[in-house]
């Protein structure tokens, strides 16, 4: 259910890493997070070339039932924004580790990553 290559956090927010741009991290939501969220409707994220920091709201996702921020699991600087879900939000729902992602980071200090939680773990912060 929850992919062993990933590393999450306990806002239901995941990191895949290497993303598809040298050195980066690519970040989205758990299949937890879009199913409590409902149907997507709109995505806001931040622009390439902002920097985030970990812990502080980066973007929302707004669903029929409410509005969500998105927190970041990294620090670093933002070097790609999926489009696909500006026009296509509901990619988040059906498709939240492949074509569902929000973005990429270039992590100040890939130990970072290290510090995230594994599937096993994350599940347990669901059932505990």
């Amino acid at each position: 259910m929850y992919p062993d290559d990933l590393k999450y956090t306990s806002e239901h927010e995941w990191v895949r890493v290497p993303g598809e741009a040298a050195g980066s991290a690519r970040i989205g939501i758990t299949d937890y997070a879009q199913e409590a969220l409902g149907d997507i409707v709109y995505v806001s994220l931040p622009e390439v070339g902002d920097r985030i920091e970990t812990g502080q709201p980066v973007g929302e996702l707004e669903s029929t039932k409410s509005v969500s921020d998105i927190y970041a699991p990294l620090t670093g600087e933002v070097v790609a924004r999926n489009e696909a879900v500006d026009t296509t939000p509901e990619l988040v729902n059906s498709d939240p580790y492949g074509g569902g992602w929000l973005l990429e980071v270039v992590p100040d200090d890939t130990a970072q990553v290290d510090g995230l939680l594994d599937a096993t773990a994350y599940q347990a912060t669901l059932e505990g």
